[in-house]
């Protein structure tokens, strides 16, 4: 009887050359400039965040469906996080920030709404934000661009972030490298929350879709292995609550990097006050 082959619940993030172009010398450095499915997962998020903005970037008074799903979705950034978060001084902010919370929602479904096709052996998708380098490229520009605002803004004052006030002259030797410290790693926690819950969730979804075959499989014996139907339909079922609650954890982490981008800005904009 031939082998069947080990499960490897793995293989799904694998990124694997679709063309292979020749690689770009840019000083002493050889990049790989090949188109992944990766990068064909991101270009065709890409393109239907530009269709759906197109489709309904209107000025219509009375909104239409599509307008209305638009306008909610920006009222989310404007209205639920930096409205109340930085306030009225975060208005220049909120392009970039809406920018950031649509591209992971849009990367995040795809990789769910598209993966049905996987049950058919067609490899629809890719979990672009399953990828560390993607998740932490996002959060190290998000931080950066934070940090070199601070810097634009006031100068060498926002050096005085490190040390907490009203905090005595001798325990600054102490705090100062805690609170830079505590500092630095937010992007490294900004990257590893997106890049963990997705790939953890597809992980147990492709565990649970082996599960649902595998069983299938040994029913057809006939006897008493038929009973293993019953296992597997109950595997199939958790796939279908668990794609529910992927579909959940999607938006939620799409909204939560937001959501943190927009607080390490509240820093920056309110540096030094309330408002």
């Amino acid at each position: 009887m031939a082998q069947q082959p080990a499960i490897d619940p793995m293989h799904q993030f694998l990124v694997k050359k679709i063309v292979d172009l020749p690689p770009m010398q840019i000083g002493g450095l050889t990049l790989d400039m090949s188109i992944t499915n990766s990068v064909v997962s991101m270009f065709a998020g890409g393109a239907l965040l530009i269709l759906f903005f197109l489709l309904t970037a209107k000025r219509e008074i009375v909104p239409n469906r599509a307008q209305a799903v638009a306008e909610a979705l920006y009222n989310i950034i404007d209205r639920v996080l930096v409205g109340p978060i930085i306030g009225p001084h975060g208005k220049p902010y909120v392009p970039y920030l809406f920018t950031l919370f649509m591209v992971i929602l849009v990367l995040n479904l795809m990789s769910i709404v598209l993966a049905v096709g996987n049950i058919g052996g067609l490899s629809l998708t890719f979990t672009v934000t399953a990828q560390l380098a993607v998740t932490a490229t996002l959060a190290v520009l998000t931080f950066f661009s934070v940090l070199i605002l601070g810097f634009v803004k006031h100068g060498p004052r926002f050096l005085t972030l490190f040390a907490p006030s009203g905090m005595p002259k001798a325990l600054l030797v102490f705090m100062v490298p805690i609170e830079m410290l505590s500092y630095f790693v937010r992007p490294v926690t900004l990257a590893m929350r997106l890049f963990g819950n997705m790939l953890g969730g597809h992980v147990v979804m492709s565990l649970f879709g082996s599960f649902v075959v595998a069983l299938a499989l040994v029913a057809l014996s006939g006897g008493i292995a038929t009973l293993a139907i019953i296992p597997s339909v109950l595997s199939f079922a958790m796939i279908v609550a668990l794609t529910g609650l992927e579909l959940v954890v999607a938006v939620l982490q799409a909204f939560v990097f937001a959501a943190l981008a927009t607080v390490y800005l509240n820093e920056v904009v309110n540096f030094g006050h309330g408002h």
